[in-house]
């Protein structure tokens, strides 16, 4: 081989081998999402599916006596499936404005959180429509002091969902059991157990309407021995297809907090994904 050959073949060499990685890389995160059922992401509740995707979430939440609160981000962010049954998500800190009655506010950004999905079990829709996969979320004190909670917060979760029907038609549930466990200082900020669930329907290519349901059950703190209940109406529309791999989806939904104790009355919280 010549030297012009030889340097040519070298100067190819990183470009090929990182096309060859992004390949392997979507080959199987491809395998993984084609292994587990092809439900859409609720508004609310975390899905148990290994998705790879960016998300971006807004909320506007409505307290008691003319407190409000936005949220830009809801901690959100990058999630990229990692290995065949492991999914790991980049949130993006949350930027907060609490405003009060009188014109007060108080802003600035939230913590970072990182959480990391196993897929325990799973079968698409051809073959049994179903998965279970548990969680280990983790909070870093790492915003702003108006905003941060100042402690590394550790939340395990179990998440499972069924469905029926087929890809393109039908119905499913994903529900999550979690407890949130700071590293000290629980008479502060307590270890709340929270259960959410997503009931869904796919009733046409691209529109999945969705009830969903959270019981919170506050243990320690200032809330200790105090439950919440909210609901949830949502939709999310998608995936539509943008360029090569890379789709859309866009959703929204209003949640209603029911019953006595509430720390929020009513909200709303829109949904934009990036999914590839």
């Amino acid at each position: 081989m010549s030297c012009m050959s030889t340097l040519a073949a070298a100067a190819d060499a990183p470009a090929a081998s990182a096309a060859d990685g992004d390949s392997a890389w979507f080959t199987r995160s491809d395998a993984a999402k084609e292994s587990q059922p092809h439900w859409m992401t609720p508004v609310v509740t975390v899905t148990p599916r290994l998705e790879q995707e960016f998300r971006f979430d807004q909320q506007w939440q409505y307290r008691s006596a003319g407190v409000s609160a936005m949220n830009e981000g809801l901690g959100k962010g990058l999630e990229l499936i990692t290995s065949p049954n492991t999914e790991l998500i980049v949130g993006e800190p949350g930027y907060q404005v609490i405003r009060g009655p009188h014109g007060k506010s108080t802003q600035g950004f939230a913590d970072d959180t990182f959480l990391l999905k196993y897929r325990v079990s799973a079968a698409n829709e051809e073959n049994g429509n179903y998965i279970v996969t548990g969680f280990m979320g983790v909070s870093v004190p790492s915003g702003d002091s108006a905003i941060t909670t100042g402690h590394y917060i550790f939340t395990p979760t179990l998440a499972a969902g069924k469905g029926w029907g087929t890809r393109e038609h039908g119905y499913d549930i994903q529900s999550t059991l979690s407890i949130s466990v700071p590293d000290r200082n629980m008479a502060l900020l307590g270890e709340p157990i929270v259960w959410n669930t997503a009931f869904q329907a796919h009733i046409s290519e691209v529109w999945w309407p969705e009830i969903e349901t959270q019981f919170t059950h506050f243990a320690g703190g200032p809330n200790d021995g105090k439950n919440q209940t909210m609901l949830t109406a949502g939709l999310v529309l998608g995936r539509f297809p943008l360029i090569d791999r890379l789709h859309f989806a866009i959703g929204a939904g209003y949640q209603k907090t029911i019953g006595g104790f509430r720390t929020f009355n009513n909200a709303w919280q829109v949904t934009a994904r990036a999914p590839f």
